[in-house]
């Protein structure tokens, strides 16, 4: 495989990585909602703020009655095509009325904003019980394995700082809430695969790689030590991705 992304459709790895990260994480989203979130209650109505073509809306369809709100137009439209209930938006100004939702949450969103307890007020302003971040990376607590690829995390950590994200939401959910006035429970999600889901995933998971880090011969001996990883059985790679649940 090569390790340039030349030609290769951003916005279509894009929406890939997202089809991927519902699909992983579904089963972990279910049982936090069903333990935490909405026992007791009937069906909610629910908010995803920052929907994207709206894979996590369809992951959570069983359990939720849920709208989305996207500021790129092309996301909405995707998602409106595939029928679902969807508009344009700003997670820091909602089209919407206070109190209009049981539960609005958001999804690998708070990573990329400038001001995250902004669009926290936001989606605070208009639930009536639940704000909650289903999923929040944090970059600076990557774990790799052969040593070789120790320097990757730094690399994808610099990366995401380029393209204007905070590598380190992760940890910093719960003082982003308490800036709104939220007392939040916090976890994180199991997230270490076997060799066999690595070796399935290494051409998107790598693509990922490149995307943040950057292409060229800086990554020539990380590509090295991956593959020997992976032919070995060796490889290792954990990255902690953590959700916040707060009722108001």
């Amino acid at each position: 495989m090569s390790i340039t992304m030349q030609g290769m459709d951003i916005r279509s790895g894009l929406q890939r990585q997202l089809r991927r990260q519902s699909l992983w994480l579904k089963e972990s989203w279910h049982y936090i909602l069903r333990t935490r979130v909405l026992p007791g209650a009937s069906r909610p109505n629910a908010l995803e703020v920052g929907c994207g073509p709206g894979y996590v809306m369809e992951a959570l369809a069983p359990l939720l009655d849920i709208e989305g709100v996207d500021i790129d137009p092309d996301m909405v439209a995707m998602g409106a095509a595939r029928g679902l209930p969807v508009r344009p938006g700003a997670a820091e100004r909602l089209p919407f009325d206070n109190a209009s939702f049981d539960v609005v949450y958001c999804s690998f969103l708070m990573l990329w904003l400038r001001d995250p307890a902004r669009a926290i007020n936001e989606m605070k302003r208009v639930s009536r019980r639940w704000v909650l971040c289903l999923a929040e990376p944090d970059y600076g607590a990557r774990l790799d394995h052969p040593a070789a690829l120790g320097g990757l995390r730094q690399l994808l950590a610099e990366g995401i700082v380029r393209q204007g994200g905070d590598p380190f939401i992760g940890r910093k959910l719960r003082e982003v809430f308490r800036k709104c006035a939220l007392e939040s429970e916090i976890g994180v999600h199991p997230g270490v695969w076997d060799i066999r889901r690595l070796r399935e995933e290494f051409e998107d998971e790598w693509r990922l790689v490149e995307e943040f880090a950057g292409e060229g011969a800086a990554l020539q001996g990380y590509w090295e030590s991956w593959k020997a990883g992976l032919e070995s059985g060796t490889l290792f790679q954990f990255n902690p991705v953590f959700y916040a649940l707060a009722r108001k």
